[in-house]
């Protein structure tokens, strides 16, 4: 099962010529989970996977740079005469929010679905669930995770013919959990293995929860609007620097850091260097790379940046 995190929007409360505001989306599989959707964000799904039509969109908080992207993404939909539901999650207050774009949503041809989360409640996915946590803004804003379900042990083949089991539909009902014959699963499946798990703050300042949320994740995505010089401002707005979310990062032992919502001052090599005397597994991404997470025995996040996409691409086409 493919999953990987696409990096939409990477600036902090103003776009930059090289960044967008916030949106990142998660693919797992044939799955498309939309977070944040800043101004401009159906333009950076145009201008990268194209204008896919996303079915839940999980907003952090209410203030503008994280949502005012969605009245135009409703309205594109609409055009293109979208009929499945799309479902939009959020914090308390998503309904209020939604009562005061309708004015400028207007109708649509398909059904919006609103569902309201305080943190602790989960939403199940096929083979995941989605988790909200709470974060340190200064408002009510929210976190979110996404948390594999764990897979069966390896099957052992070998130690199943022993067993008088053959290979072909008996060999799936064992790795199911099924008894077969003499044979039961536990006789012939590993220890079951972890799945992969995505968390994804918003805007926030480092918080013990999050960590605890965030232990041993394979990607935290985690803003980073200051550096170390604004700690002052970092905490009096709610937000994280450079090094505050690489200590929480190597704290919480996760696989691979990606800092995103940077500030308008910085260009990105400098917040690099200031985590990575942190927390050497950091990356800074643009928008348009992306984080491929493969399932853990098979090796770690790979960060994947757009340029080289583009250019192995053009490559490939000539």
């Amino acid at each position: 099962m493919d999953l990987d995190v696409l990096f939409l929007g990477t600036a902090g409360s103003a776009p930059t010529v090289r960044r967008g505001l916030p949106a990142t989306l998660i693919r797992r599989g044939g799955d498309r989970l939309l977070f944040d959707c800043g101004e401009g964000t159906q333009r950076q799904l145009i201008r990268s996977v194209g204008l896919v039509e996303i079915d839940e969109v999980f907003v952090t908080h209410f203030h503008a740079d994280h949502f005012l992207g969605l009245p135009g993404l409703l309205k594109t939909y609409g055009l293109m005469g979208r009929e499945r539901p799309l479902h939009v999650y959020g914090p308390i207050g998503l309904g209020r929010m939604f009562a005061a774009l309708r004015p400028v949503v207007g109708r649509t041809s398909y059904e919006v679905h609103l569902r309201q989360l305080e943190p602790g409640h989960e939403l199940d996915g096929d083979g995941y669930r989605i988790a909200a946590f709470a974060v340190d803004h200064g408002i009510t804003a929210l976190g979110y995770a996404l948390i594999e379900d764990a897979r069966p042990g390896r099957f052992d083949e070998g130690r199943a013919r022993e067993l008088g089991v053959s290979p072909g539909p008996d060999f799936g009902r064992l790795q199911r959990g099924e008894t077969v014959g003499h044979a039961t699963p536990d006789q012939v499946l590993g220890d079951p293995r972890r799945g992969r798990t995505i968390v994804l703050t918003g805007d926030t300042a480092p918080s013990d929860m999050t960590r605890a949320v965030a232990h041993g994740a394979d990607l935290l995505v985690h803003e980073a609007t200051f550096m170390e010089e604004e700690a002052g401002r970092a905490r009096e707005t709610g937000h994280s620097t450079a090094r505050g979310a690489a200590e929480l990062a190597a704290g919480a032992e996760v696989g691979l850091l990606a800092l995103t919502h940077l500030s308008s001052r910085y260009g990105g090599g400098e917040v690099l260097d200031e985590a990575r005397s942190v927390f050497g597994r950091t990356i800074v991404p643009r928008d348009f790379d992306r984080v491929e997470i493969p399932f853990p025995e098979r090796g770690a996040p790979e960060h994947v940046r757009h340029e080289v996409r583009a250019a192995a691409q053009t490559a490939a086409e000539a």
